[in-house]
């Protein structure tokens, strides 16, 4: 048998709070609204509900038993949003290895004195397929993605460790990494128009490939050789002062990280995510 939500919801306030005028300010309707709630649940029953005098109202056995069921019933619908609310605080992120391992997972300390009451779980891959409830931070070509997607435009420039630096100008050959996407349909990282920018045609110079940023850096790092990647993926070497830049132009590239059609995927605390990487992504 169908009965009114509301007809129930009513009947549950009065039963509780033992009047129809409280109820009624429970449920922000009038007292002629509760009544006509509770009128139609006991026509729908064919069963009374409630003794009604001129000073109160007493529930009948029927209705105490009903009152009990229905008062449990809406205890659990309670819980439940509640525990749905808490599961909206758990904001999910899918992202490329090299930006969770160098950008994301090192600030995720800052985030949190910020939000407390939030937690973040970062999945990684070169292959990202999120749903409506993931954050899908990629990387991908700047012209393919519409403006208001894109968070950082990225540049790139030659980076190694500072003692390695000053060698830069006096050796006779230097080994770069870079890298070399797995993903072909990507823009290739633009070293050769940076050797050209910066007039270093005529040097000799070794290329090595990895088919992420992060293996490069790694093995530069190893190595005490030089790097060529994105200046977003190196600050956190920069401000640790492992790394450096070369006194070099750094050049613009056609790619980007961006977040595939944002504002579907801004629910109340992924905004705060957003905005808070937004401000992380711009400091460097």
């Amino acid at each position: 048998m169908q009965v009114s939500l509301p007809a129930l919801k009513a009947f549950e306030s009065a039963a509780r709070l033992g009047s129809f005028k409280a109820a009624a300010a429970e449920l922000s309707i009038s007292p002629t609204a509760v009544s006509h709630h509770i009128n139609n649940l006991e026509q729908r029953l064919s069963i009374s509900l409630f003794v009604r005098t001129a000073r109160k109202v007493t529930l009948t056995e029927p209705g105490k038993e009903l009152a009990t069921a229905a008062g449990l019933g809406f205890q659990t619908i309670e819980k439940a949003i509640e525990k749905i609310a808490q599961k909206d605080q758990q904001i999910n992120v899918a992202t490329t290895s090299s930006f969770a391992a160098l950008v994301l997972i090192p600030a995720l300390q800052d985030f949190y004195t910020q939000y407390p009451q939030c937690k973040v779980n970062i999945t990684s891959g070169e292959s990202i397929e999120a749903d409506h409830f993931t954050l899908p931070i990629r990387f991908g070509e700047t012209g393919k993605q519409s403006g208001a997607d894109i968070i950082k435009p990225e540049q790139f420039n030659l980076y190694c460790g500072p003692q390695t630096a000053a060698q830069f100008n006096h050796s006779e050959q230097i080994t770069i990494y870079t890298t070399d996407w797995k993903n072909s349909r990507l823009p290739k990282v633009p070293l050769q128009a940076w050797i050209e920018l910066n007039s270093l045609h005529n040097s000799n110079i070794n290329v090595r490939y990895y088919d992420q940023e992060l293996f490069g850096i790694q093995q530069a790092l190893l190595e005490n050789a030089y790097v060529f990647c994105s200046d977003t993926l190196i600050q956190g070497y920069i401000k640790a002062g492992v790394l450096s830049g070369l006194n070099t132009q750094p050049i613009s590239s056609r790619l980007c990280y961006y977040i595939a059609d944002k504002q579907r995927h801004l629910s109340r605390h992924n905004i705060m995510f957003v905005e808070w990487l937004e401000r992380l992504l711009k400091q460097n």
